[in-house]
């Protein structure tokens, strides 16, 4: 399988993607991610992030309708992209790969 290059926080950024299915713009990732983690999320590193899924092709973005709330502009939305969904596939089977490897007495390291 191809090697995604996906890092920690673009990962969070694709899965709450995914969970707001269809809701995900940009101020309701950083608060589903905030609510999920209890994270702090800046506005800057948030729009890197799908900025950089956007350039990987992992992710990818329309405007919604304009709202008088947002003075006239439309909320950019993001969805997950066939490949987004293999880089998903990929850092997941990765992860447990490494969870598996990790000896079983690492467990007992620490306690009393």
């Amino acid at each position: 399988m191809k090697k995604f290059q996906l890092g920690e926080f673009e990962e969070v950024v694709l899965l709450v993607i995914g969970i707001l299915q269809g809701e995900a713009y940009g101020f309701a990732i950083k608060l589903e991610i905030e609510k999920r983690l209890s994270r702090t999320v800046s506005m800057g590193a948030l729009h890197t992030a799908l900025l950089r899924l956007e350039e990987k092709g992992y992710a990818k973005s329309f405007a919604g309708e304009q709202t008088m709330e947002r003075a006239g502009r439309p909320r950019r939305y993001f969805e997950i992209t066939a490949l987004g969904k293999k880089a998903w596939e990929y850092t997941r089977a990765s992860r447990e790969e490494l969870w598996k490897a990790l000896p079983g007495n690492l467990w007992n390291v620490g306690k009393a």
